[in-house]
């Protein structure tokens, strides 16, 4: 497993505008479509990373905890598909109706979403406040496969909950650490 760090884009960095196909439903969606009253979470994941997969269930659990309290969720995979066919559109589908994403699971199949946000690893959150202004980038929390930490999300939930009370977001924030998106070769 390549343990990759999240670049740690600067706060107050503007959310870059896109549109790309969601896999689930086959309709094309629009950050402005799919951003939320008080926050939006963008994660950069994909299928076969172990550092996704062990948190899977709380993703699931964080969209569906917050999705009634104007936080938006959107999960991107960018990762090249030709080296890493699992994280194609078609297993994406497949592994967003078994978990039950609470949330689109959008294709990136470009990678110019990816490149825009500087995602650098899966998985990477991003956190927006109403003006899509950045108020927290890295860590779900300090879990990681093996170091037998419990995933609870607090990280997140720490940020959201205060973008929900209208307080700052604390500005220490740890980066994610995962597997580096698989770029296409040029």
């Amino acid at each position: 497993m390549a343990r990759t760090p999240s670049v740690m884009t600067p706060l107050g960095t503007k959310a870059p505008d896109f549109t790309l196909p969601d896999t689930v439903s086959g309709k094309d969606l629009s950050l402005q479509a799919l951003k939320g009253a008080t926050a939006t979470v963008i994660m950069f994941i994909c299928n076969h990373c172990p550092f996704v997969k062990h948190v899977n269930a709380e993703l699931v659990k964080l969209g569906n905890d917050y999705k009634n309290k104007g936080i938006g969720f959107i999960a991107i995979s960018s990762n090249d598909v030709a080296g890493y066919p699992q994280d194609g559109p078609d297993q994406m589908k497949l592994v967003a109706e078994q978990l039950n994403y609470p949330f689109p699971y959008l294709y990136d199949a470009s990678q110019e979403v990816a490149k825009a946000y500087q995602a650098a690893c899966t998985p990477d959150f991003f956190i927006f406040d109403s003006n899509l202004s950045l108020v927290y980038r890295g860590q779900l929390d300090d879990s990681r496969p093996g170091n037998e930490k419990p995933v609870t999300g607090w990280d997140i939930r720490q940020a959201l909950d205060h973008l929900i009370q209208g307080k700052p977001v604390p500005p220490v924030q740890k980066p994610s650490i995962g597997c580096n998106i698989k770029w296409r070769e040029s």
